[in-house]
C-alpha cells in the first residue's frame, strides 16, 4: 500500500502531537512540517526525523494532505491556500473564527473536490463512541455537558465558546441528530475581556433539552456528559474514560401475611471502554478518507454548522438580543433553524 504523504502546518504543542501520531500511523509518510517560526520547525523536524519547509507553498507541493494546528485566526487563510493547491486538510477546531470564513472553506472544498476534516476530537473519544452505541435504542430527554478547565492552560486566542464549548455544541447536535430550535446563553468575563464562563441551554425540535457548561476559570479539569433518557440515566466521563448506566427501578409490593412492604429494585452497569488514543483514531480516519475519497466523519459542513451556532451564541452574549435579531439567517445551507433563539424574537 502506497503511503499517504502528509505534512503538519503549525508545530506548537498540538502540532507536535500531530507529528508524533502521524509518524507512527500505518500507511502514512510524514513528509515535513511548516511553521512561521522556522527555528521551531527545524527543532520539531529534527525530533521526528522529517523535513522543515521554509514556505507553506513548498510543503503544499510535496504532500497530498496536511493537518493545520496553527492559532485559530490563521486557520481560514492557511486552509484556503492548501485547498486551492488540491491538498486535503484536517483543521483543528474551531475551523475558523467566523461563519464567513467557514463558508469560504466549505465552498473551496466543494469546488476543488478536496476532503476537509474538522478536528472535533471528542467524536473519536472511545467513551463517546461507546456512548452513542448505548443511546441507540433509547429516547434522550435531557443532556448535560460540563467542560471545565483552569485559565492557565486555556487557549488565549479565542473565548470559552470557541475554545471549549464548540466541542459540546458538536456532540449535542450529533447525539440528537438535529440542530437546536432555540438557544438561551449566559456568560461572564472573569480574567479577560472575552467570555471565560458560559452556560447554554438549547431546545431541540423533538423536545430534548441540552445544557452546556463551559469554563476556563475552574481549577478542576472536567469533561463529562450526563444523559437522562426514558430508559436510563447515563454518566460518561470523557477524561477518565468511564461510563455508568443506571437502569430504571422496579417497584415491588409484598404482603406474605405480613404488613405491606415496598421495595424498589434497580441496577447499575459500568461499561468497559477500549483503550485507544482519540488523536490517533482521528488522524487515522483522516488519512483513510484521503486514500479512499470518503467524506470525513466530521466534515467541513459539520464544522460550519458549529461555527454558525457559536457565532449566534457569541452575538447574544457580547452584543445582546437586539443585535442578534438583525443577523441574517446564515444557517439555512446546513439545516440550522433560522428562528434559532426565543430571545431573538
Amino acid at each position: 500500500m502506497k503511503p499517504v504523504r502528509v505534512g503538519v502546518v503549525g508545530v506548537g504543542s498540538m502540532g507536535e502531537r500531530h507529528c508524533r501520531v502521524l509518524g507512527s500511523l500505518r500507511g502514512v509518510e510524514l513528509v515535513g512540517v511548516y511553521d512561521r517560526c522556522h527555528e521551531r520547525a527545524l527543532e520539531v523536524a529534527a525530533r521526528y526525523e522529517t523535513r522543515a519547509f521554509a514556505r507553506l507553498e513548498d510543503l503544499a507541493t510535496a504532500v497530498e494532505a496536511a493537518t493545520i494546528a496553527t492559532p485559530t485566526p490563521t486557520h481560514a487563510e492557511i486552509a484556503l491556500e492548501l485547498i486551492e493547491r488540491d491538498v486535503a486538510v484536517m483543521i483543528e477546531k474551531p475551523m475558523a473564527t467566523s461563519t464567513i470564513e467557514a463558508m469560504a472553506i466549505c465552498e473551496a472544498a466543494r469546488r476543488r473536490c478536496v476532503p476537509v476534516q474538522v478536528g472535533h476530537i471528542e467524536r473519536f473519544n472511545p467513551v463517546y463512541i461507546e456512548l452513542k452505541t448505548i443511546l441507540e435504542p433509547m429516547r434522550p430527554i435531557s443532556l448535560t455537558f460540563r467542560r471545565l478547565s483552569p485559565y492557565s492552560v486555556s487557549n488565549r486566542d479565542a473565548d470559552v465558546i470557541l475554545d471549549l464549548m464548540v466541542h459540546d455544541l458538536d456532540l449535542a447536535i450529533d447525539l440528537i441528530g438535529a440542530p437546536p430550535a432555540r438557544i438561551y446563553p449566559v456568560g461572564r468575563q472573569i480574567f479577560s475581556e472575552a467570555v471565560d464562563y458560559a452556560i447554554l441551554t438549547m431546545e431541540f425540535p423533538g423536545g430534548e433539552l441540552a445544557t452546556l457548561f463551559a469554563s476556563r476559570v475552574t481549577e478542576q479539569k472536567v469533561r463529562a456528559i450526563e444523559i437522562t433518557a426514558a430508559e436510563a440515566y447515563i454518566e460518561a466521563d470523557l477524561l477518565n474514560k468511564g461510563i455508568t448506566v443506571y437502569r430504571y427501578t422496579i417497584p415491588i409490593y409484598t404482603n406474605d401475611n405480613q404488613p405491606v412492604k415496598y421495595r424498589q429494585e434497580g441496577w447499575m452497569e459500568r461499561i468497559g471502554i477500549p483503550m485507544a488514543e482519540p488523536l490517533a483514531l482521528e488522524l487515522q480516519h483522516f488519512v483513510d478518507c484521503v486514500r479512499t475519497g470518503k467524506t470525513p466523519q466530521v466534515s467541513a459542513q459539520d464544522g460550519l454548522r458549529v461555527i454558525q451556532l457559536a457565532e449566534r451564541i457569541r452575538t447574544l452574549l457580547y452584543q445582546g438580543a437586539a443585535v442578534a435579531l438583525r443577523f441574517p439567517s446564515l444557517a439555512a445551507p446546513v439545516g440550522v433553524n433560522p428562528q434559532l433563539s426565543e430571545v431573538e424574537r
